[in-house]
């Protein structure tokens, strides 16, 4: 019999340990991080609406 495969424990990697200051709860530069990261996909997604417009309007 094959083995169990519904025991998935240690499967994904580690955990990232987390630093003093971010156990404490002092992690604003995580959050502007955070906030910078979805900025930048809110504009290559408009980029990308924008460039998928421009082809339908070409055809």
């Amino acid at each position: 019999m094959a083995k169990s495969r519904n025991n998935l424990l240690g499967v994904g990697g580690q955990r990232r340990k987390l630093s003093k200051g971010d156990q404490q709860g002092s992690a604003p530069a995580r959050a502007a991080d955070r906030k910078a990261a979805e900025d930048q996909k809110q504009e290559l997604l408009r980029r990308m609406r924008e460039r998928a417009q421009g082809q339908q309007q070409e055809s």
